[in-house]
């Protein structure tokens, strides 16, 4: 059921059935909220990259954090994939969280468990309490995005959605991006600890901001949280999540548990997840409601944002090592190659969005996948005697292609759902951008390790065996790319977009319940 009444300030929602006197009010005061409206998702924007940016800004610590803390490497690693665990595990939940409780609430929830993991983090004694700032700081993440993206559809009218969601863009792509090159910089003058210190008072006063600023804009109502379906959400996307993250250790020989075991686990928590919803969603009590799957556009965008997220997350982890251990560049220079193509995907994101809102999102996915992939195949031509500004010449156009396809995706998806289906979509949306990311990270190391070690043992010297190593990588993402050229021709505009409402201006749309 949708309530007939916009959002508007201090003016009530109006209840089902109410008459025309309460839904001209509610107009009269839609001018007056678009300012607050505006305001509401600047705030969460930046809220949520700074948030988003902590995912991969650690990364390039983590050899100092060994040093100091006495660490081996495949318990630093837990830096990384404690966060992706934890981001896992919580995100299914959001769909929930947001329906439940206010927009003011959440966000103060999220920014305030970041700030505090990220204060334990900068004055951790030890590992231990290291690795909890990282949970908490990625409980207070994993909320965040959801919710930016739920506000986004509720507040703005399809008819300009893309220009909005060019901004969310910006988060779900270049904050994990520029994040390495962040750290890398503040690693340059200062030690790791740093790269917590710096988030502090932008997150503090983000917290500050959303307590003073940010206000309701949903229509929170009383739903049950099914305790099965968390327990086997958590089993299978964590599960999921740390098998295939291992599976690049498990390719060199570096593995606690063996990759097989968690993912087969997850896998078959999976599907009784998708049991239990498939069941519970028929009396809209589901924890993550599977119907948005029932809209083609929303189950095709999903699956290119699959392929995406994995080709970005996928070269986010090679280019490093290549530009680093192949061509021997320091962490900072290999940060600052990488830094324009990220700041070109930022610059492009609200562009893309106002074309998207002109000209729907085939005539900008169609040219962004082919670019993508022709840039993937081209990362295949790297070698030890590689000049590192063709690394920046190859980056830097498949930055372009993706932020020609991360806009007309996420709008697509989400504006394929009715309205109160969009905590769940959004909640899919960060759930798949982890998986993805994991799956894409995991393909591209396997095949990396398996081919250096089999060009080593072939007596090529290490430089020319990882150079090799990383071709066989990028050619897989090529092959895979391949595919999702095929898949935008059938991505399709939404009805609702090409609505030019005369309160489309206002940014205000229904609540749905």
């Amino acid at each position: 059921m949708t309530s007939t009444a916009p959002i508007t300030g201090s003016i009530p929602l109006a209840p089902p059935g109410a008459g025309s006197s309460a839904s001209s009010a509610a107009g009269a005061g839609a001018a007056d909220n678009s300012g607050r409206n505006r305001l509401v998702i600047a705030l969460m924007l930046a809220a949520t990259f700074v948030v988003f940016l902590n995912e991969t800004s650690l990364v390039v610590a983590i050899p100092r954090i060994m040093e100091d803390l006495n660490i081996e490497p495949s318990t630093a690693q837990w830096l990384s994939t404690s966060f992706m665990l934890t981001m896992a595990v919580v995100i299914p939940i959001t769909g929930f969280l947001i329906q439940r409780f206010t927009t003011r609430s959440i966000f103060i929830a999220a920014m305030t468990l970041f700030t505090t993991g990220t204060l334990l983090g900068a004055v951790a004694p030890d590992f231990t309490f290291l690795i909890l700032g990282r949970v908490i700081q990625a409980s207070g993440t994993a909320i965040m995005l959801p919710l930016l993206m739920t506000t986004v559809m509720t507040l703005v009218p399809p008819a300009t959605r893309g220009k909005t969601m060019g901004n969310v863009s910006i988060v779900m792509s270049m904050a994990p991006a520029v994040g390495p090159t962040v750290a890398g910089l503040v690693l340059a003058v200062f030690d790791w600890r740093w790269v917590f210190i710096v988030m502090i008072p932008i997150s503090v006063t983000a917290l500050i901001l959303g307590i003073t600023k940010v206000r309701n804009v949903t229509d929170p109502r009383k739903v049950s949280i099914d305790v099965l379906s968390v327990i086997l959400s958590a089993i299978a996307f964590a599960g999921l999540i740390y098998g295939l993250s291992s599976l690049g250790e498990s390719a060199s020989g570096e593995v606690l548990v063996a990759p097989a075991i968690p993912i087969v686990a997850g896998a078959i928590s999976l599907a009784l997840f998708i049991i239990r919803q498939l069941k519970l969603q028929k009396t809209d009590s589901a924890l993550l409601d599977l119907r948005t799957f029932a809209a083609p556009g929303f189950a095709i965008s999903i699956g290119l944002m699959m392929v995406m997220m994995a080709a970005l997350f996928g070269t986010i982890i090679l280019l490093p090592m290549f530009t680093q251990d192949v061509l021997g560049l320091e962490p900072i220079q290999s940060g600052l190659l990488v830094l324009p193509g990220s700041l070109m995907m930022g610059i492009l994101g609200p562009i893309v969005g106002r074309l998207y809102d002109k000209v729907g999102p085939r005539p900008l996915m169609i040219p962004g996948a082919i670019v993508v992939s022709a840039s993937l195949w081209s990362f295949t031509m790297l070698s030890e005697t590689s000049s590192p500004f063709m690394v920046v010449a190859i980056h830097v156009p498949m930055s372009i292609g993706l932020a020609f396809m991360f806009t007309p995706l996420f709008t697509s998806a989400l504006g394929s759902l009715k309205p109160h289906l969009y905590s769940h979509g959004s909640a899919t949306i960060g759930t798949v951008q982890q998986l993805a990311g994991a799956a894409g990270t995991a393909l591209f190391i396997a095949l990396l390790t398996v081919q250096s070690v089999a060009l080593a043992a072939e007596g090529a010297p290490d430089t020319e065996a990882l150079a090799g190593g990383v071709r066989l990588a990028f050619m897989a993402g090529g092959i895979i790319s391949l595919f999702a050229i095929v898949a935008t021709f059938f991505v399709k505009r939404n009805a609702s977009e090409v609505d030019t409402d005369t309160d489309a201006d206002a940014n205000v749309a229904p609540v749905g319940h």
